[in-house]
């Protein structure tokens, strides 16, 4: 990539792309702010350091990048607080030569934001990534399914939220998304931030759920009862939506070609347009999603990339997440003991998470 943009080297300050770069090493301390407490630097010959203050250097090497070939380059506090120029400049210095040089973020003269070009290094998930990747999404999944056999009927939607970060962080798991909805406000609202309301009939649970910088994203719904002839109609939906796209989740397949594609399942089910009302979800991995699918969208999937698919129909919605094959998907999120709804494509059979009755 540096190469093909005529680049002496590279900065990595978000928390997003230092796990990737290392392997799922963490630089966040604030988790509000995008950069985090350390750096590194790709040099287009290869060489790599991680440029830290005096505070942070410690704790990075020991606990983050333990067995990783960067070589330390270390700062006195005050020297980074006194100038927001200090670190682009200290990094151009290191490269030896003339810029230009890239960030993942703006950090002011002499350098040149490219996180777009980052990103597409990031798409195509080595075996290992992969096998990490599957690892939490199991354990994510596995949490949230069994929190949610063990909710009962007037708990808070903030009480709700608490158990989801709580079971999840059991399996060393942060949840950088967690949205709870009882009831009405399911079918008010795509991304409703948990209240004081309490659930008597309907709870749908969303996480995105983060281990070692990788992200894997789920929804679960939730009844006390047997839930509605109407109901069961727009899950069955939202479930036929999200087995088109993933059967069409395959290398080379556009974001655009993925939105029509669920914009006409939408309409074929009896909700048109239904897919204006919130996005479908699309390519995930160190991020909730990188790109979404959109009707000017020209990302295409590749080979080994994650992708979240996440239709809704007003008042429900599936999602999970999977990987990208070269013949066909792997759904990482979905478990056998959880209730599915299967949809049968070109002869293949497609789950999705169905509402579980309690």
């Amino acid at each position: 990539m540096l190469a093909a943009n005529s680049l002496r080297g590279m900065l990595i300050s978000t928390q997003h792309n230092f796990s990737w770069l290392t392997a799922g090493g963490r630089n966040g301390v604030d988790l509000s702010r995008e950069a985090g407490i350390g750096a590194l630097l790709i040099r287009d010959d290869g060489k790599r350091f991680v440029l830290a203050n005096r505070i942070e250097m410690p704790r990075l090497l020991s606990e983050e990048l333990e067995g990783e070939e960067f070589e330390p380059v270390d700062f006195a506090w005050e020297e980074e607080k006194a100038s927001p120029a200090f670190l682009p400049q200290l990094a151009l210095r290191l490269l030896g030569k003339d810029g230009p040089l890239a960030s993942d973020v703006g950090l002011g003269p002499g350098t040149v934001a490219i996180e777009a070009a980052v990103a597409r290094c990031r798409y195509q998930l080595t075996g290992s990534e992969v096998e990490r990747f599957r690892s939490l999404a199991s354990d994510a999944a596995r949490a949230i399914g069994n929190l949610a056999r063990r909710l009962t009927p007037g708990e808070t939607e903030h009480e709700v939220a608490r158990r989801v970060a709580d079971a999840l962080a059991t399996h060393n798991i942060r949840a950088v998304v967690n949205l709870v909805a009882a009831d009405e406000r399911i079918q008010k609202y795509r991304h409703p931030v948990p209240t004081d309301r309490r659930w008597e009939k309907i709870i749908m649970i969303v996480v995105c759920a983060q281990r070692g910088g990788m992200i894997a994203s789920l929804t679960r719904i939730v009844s006390s009862g047997a839930i509605s002839e109407e109901l069961h109609r727009r899950t069955l939906a939202a479930a036929r939506v999200n087995a088109h796209l993933l059967a069409a989740t395959r290398p080379n397949v556009s974001g655009a070609d993925l939105y029509r594609l669920a914009a006409r399942t939408y309409a074929e089910a009896g909700f048109e347009n239904e897919e204006r009302l919130h996005h479908q979800g699309g390519a995930a991995g160190y991020r909730t999603r990188d790109w979404v699918a959109h009707p000017a969208c020209m990302e295409r999937v590749q080979v080994n990339q994650a992708f979240a698919w996440n239709p809704s129909v007003t008042g429900t919605k599936v999602e999970e997440t999977c990987i990208a094959l070269a013949d066909g998907v792997d759904v990482l999120t979905s478990m056998s003991d959880w209730p599915q709804i299967p949809v049968q494509i070109e002869g293949r059979e497609y789950l999705s998470p169905d509402i579980l009755v309690l």
